[in-house]
């Protein structure tokens, strides 16, 4: 694998995602499709309402129109691009129930729930049955990729892993999904680490990984503050469902902990606010939740937020990098 074979489908991603924004945005804006901001997030939020979302359109055709050119030379290729699209899919009903069809609580959340356990169980049957993949997992600071140590799980147990690690970090990128420029500035730091991880190992996931990156680097360019579009679920489940099926397919889902660590810490802050409210009736653990909010309502900026988390992600990929 040669450098060429490396950056190729970062640059193209890359061109496909800069060209799309400027043609996509006004096309969304055109037809209405802003984003809904709920009156009991932070009263800073509310200028947004109307900014275009469903922007995630343009990051998935970015990566799908990457991907194409290496699906039959790459057969890794094939499920980490079907996970991405299968879930952005999901974030895209989600959007359009939002958007047009005015329903701000988007799909119900058993119909999220079960879309999504569909995604993943032809994702975990196409690993095993047709890729024959064995069901381990390697363990961090073990001694890296080539002589580190593994888990042998049995089948059903991995399966059950599969589901808990693919929507887990899907809800949790979703969850992280709510400054200008936050879950594509931490996502793309987290797909460069698999790209380089994929690049140093031979793994054949790399063009996915490579293409997201791109992807995002393009987006951002319209994302960062102030946002002249959103990703909406669109993006934030897709992007979800690369970081995870990418993770199993290398077989380092436990990495996600640590280069996707502000994802679960996302969520958590989810799950510590509405526990403490039910169990205190009805005092709050943190001023807002996700945590983000939390940060905001401490009088950071967004930028300063955005900054934070980046610059965490970034240092907890390096972390990454040395249990390798």
């Amino acid at each position: 694998m040669n450098y060429m074979e490396t950056i190729i489908p970062v640059l193209l991603s890359f061109g496909i995602s800069v060209i799309l924004c400027p043609i996509v945005i006004p096309f969304l804006r055109k037809l209405k499709f802003g984003q809904y901001v709920r009156d009991d997030g932070p009263q800073s939020h509310l200028k947004k309402a109307g900014t275009p979302t469903m922007g995630g359109l343009i990051i998935l055709l970015s990566i799908v129109i990457t991907s194409m050119r290496y699906i039959g030379e790459y057969k890794e290729t094939l499920p980490v691009l079907f996970a991405t699209v299968g879930f952005g899919i999901i974030g895209f009903l989600d959007d359009y129930i939002k958007v047009v069809m005015k329903r701000s609580l988007g799909l119900r959340v058993w119909q999220k729930m079960i879309l999504q356990i569909l995604v993943t169980g032809i994702f975990v049957y196409y690993y095993l049955k047709q890729l024959c993949y064995t069901p381990e997992i390697l363990i961090p600071f073990t001694g890296g990729v080539a002589e580190g140590t593994y888990i042998q799980m049995p089948v059903w147990l991995f399966v059950i892993f599969v589901f808990f690690v693919m929507i887990g970090t899907v809800n949790g990128t979703n969850f992280t999904d709510g400054l200008d420029g936050l879950a594509s500035s931490v996502t793309l730091l987290v797909a460069v680490f698999f790209t380089v991880v994929a690049v140093g190992t031979g793994s054949t996931t790399f063009p996915v990984s490579a293409a997201v990156a791109g992807a995002l680097m393009g987006f951002l360019v319209f994302n960062v503050y102030p946002a002249r579009v959103f990703m909406g679920d669109t993006g934030s489940l897709a992007l979800g469902g690369f970081v995870s099926s990418a993770a199993l397919m290398m077989k380092m889902p436990l990495f996600i902990v640590i280069v996707g660590a502000i994802y679960l810490i996302e969520v958590l802050s989810v799950i510590i606010q509405v526990g403490y409210f039910k169990i205190t009736h009805g005092k709050r653990f943190f001023k807002m939740a996700p945590i983000h909010h939390h940060f905001e309502q401490c009088g950071w900026s967004e930028t300063r937020v955005v900054a934070v988390f980046s610059i965490t992600t970034a240092l907890l990929c390096l972390v990454a990098l040395t249990g390798l």
